[in-house]
């Protein structure tokens, strides 16, 4: 593990003693915290050989949730592959926020892993959703991780461009949105530039046309007294606020995530 870490260190890897560490627990099919216990001499050949190639593969920038298929969010594990976004840390922020008041019927736009609908679904037991993304996979992923957590019969996916497919009025939408203008795309780890969907991570142009879509249509897909709540970059809550500002929402307000950074604009039906 130690000529591990060396290599990982060497490509640049933020945490490389914490990746060797999960890495090799997976290689060993052992829980990471039992690593430290495994002697080098105790390595089987075919264990070493697997590991040796999820170093490498992670050497590259591959992220350690698509080399283990899994990444924790909220307390749950969800499946993960290239075709959706590593669920963040940053992300739960939009969840608490979600969930500081009841409702229950709930949209997720551009739903992705699932990670958001899934989890508001199990932490309200008597909610039902719809969750809808452009991307085919996207729905194949959310659907699993429905599945897997035990609200797929409270949980609609739909592959839809927005508002598209979408009826009904909920009580809740929410959206993780690609909020990355082009511009910003070389500047991103290589994680996200490399190997994460790409749609999922930017507009192609200036990085808040899903917000000018969900500010535009939204209303109609609201309750009386629904809320909209969106993750944003940290430099954009300014420019989101006045996006739904200017579309009449009411009640638009930026929350932080725990780094103190602007992490979600709520709004919320006007009248």
């Amino acid at each position: 593990m130690v000529a591990a870490m060396a290599r990982l260190r060497a490509a640049g890897v933020p945490d490389p003693a914490r990746d060797a560490r999960v890495l090799l627990a997976h290689a060993a099919s052992v829980d990471a915290a039992r690593v430290t216990l495994i002697a080098p001499e105790d390595i089987a050949p075919e264990i070493a050989e697997r590991y040796d190639n999820l170093v490498s593969l992670r050497a590259v920038r591959v992220p350690v949730s698509q080399l283990i298929g899994a990444r924790e969010f909220y307390g749950r594990a969800f499946d993960i592959s290239r075709d959706v976004l590593d669920p963040r840390p940053e992300t739960e922020t939009l969840v608490e926020a979600a969930l500081s008041e009841p409702f229950d019927t709930v949209l997720d736009l551009g739903v992705g892993s699932g990670c958001i609908l899934v989890t508001l679904l199990a932490e309200c037991t008597d909610a039902s959703g719809v969750g809808i993304d452009i991307s085919e996979a996207a729905c194949l992923h959310a659907s699993a991780n429905a599945a897997r957590h035990d609200v797929a019969g409270r949980a609609v996916i739909l592959q839809s461009d927005w508002f598209g497919a979408v009826d009904g009025r909920y009580d809740l939408i929410v959206s993780n949105p690609p909020y990355l203008a082009a511009s910003e795309m070389q500047e991103v780890q290589p994680e996200l530039r490399d190997h994460e969907p790409r749609l999922a991570l930017t507009d192609e142009h200036d990085g808040l046309s899903a917000y000018r879509v969900i500010a535009a249509e939204a209303q109609g897909y609201l309750k009386a007294q629904g809320r909209v709540m969106v993750e944003i970059g940290w430099k954009q809550g300014p420019s989101v606020r006045d996006i739904f500002t200017a579309q009449g929402w009411g009640e638009v307000s930026i929350l932080p995530d725990l780094g103190g950074h602007d992490r979600v604009v709520s709004a919320s039906k006007p009248g």
